[in-house]
């Protein structure tokens, strides 16, 4: 009996977790849209997103067991930094353990007080998407260089150009010392 291949973009997550699957592949960083939107260059140095799920039954007394997700992903996407306005590689590592419950208030309620990622049991899980939304919240808020590579100018007028601003407190000075007030 041949078994069949395992669709990342469709996933049956629980059987995939009860079989104690094991998924390793690559998707093309321009095929990540939402990714590739906020990147300067979709292909930097040709490098694709490297990814690797496993999925894992948690046995749970009294209770069925727990389906989770082993999800690692490894990209290198180039941002503009904030800083000096030059383009910079930013490396993202992923490396999360996701549990998945089948009802999404539950799903709701133990993400909110647990510090595990919890996500409602989809019917067809699209790994890639799931891969999308990890690397888009790996992101930093503020791309910068830890030191950019060219001196950043200080100011756009030599020193010897900037008008003298009088001493606001040059006329309190004056009304002071005024005879006969």
């Amino acid at each position: 009996m041949n078994a069949r291949p395992i669709d990342p973009r469709r996933l049956e997550l629980g059987a995939f977790a009860a079989a104690a699957g094991d998924l390793t592949g690559e998707v093309p960083l321009g095929a990540l849209q939402r990714l590739a939107d906020l990147v300067l260059d979709v292909e930097p140095a040709g490098a694709p997103v490297h990814w690797q799920a496993e999925g894992r039954l948690r046995p749970v007394t009294g209770a069925e067991p727990e389906i989770w997700l082993h999800l690692t992903s490894q990209a290198c996407v180039s941002l503009r930094c904030q800083r000096c306005l030059q383009p910079m590689v930013e490396p993202l590592d992923i490396d999360r353990w996701i549990r998945f419950v089948r009802d999404g208030a539950e799903a709701e309620a133990l993400d909110a007080e647990l510090e595990d990622d919890v996500l409602e049991l989809p019917r067809h899980l699209d790994l890639h998407e799931l891969i999308e939304d990890e690397l888009l919240l790996a992101l930093p808020l503020v791309p910068r260089h830890e030191v950019c590579p060219q001196p950043l100018p200080l100011s756009s007028l030599p020193d010897s150009a900037e008008p003298e601003r009088p001493n606001p407190f040059a006329a309190l000075e004056r009304l002071k010392k005024k005879p006969g007030a």
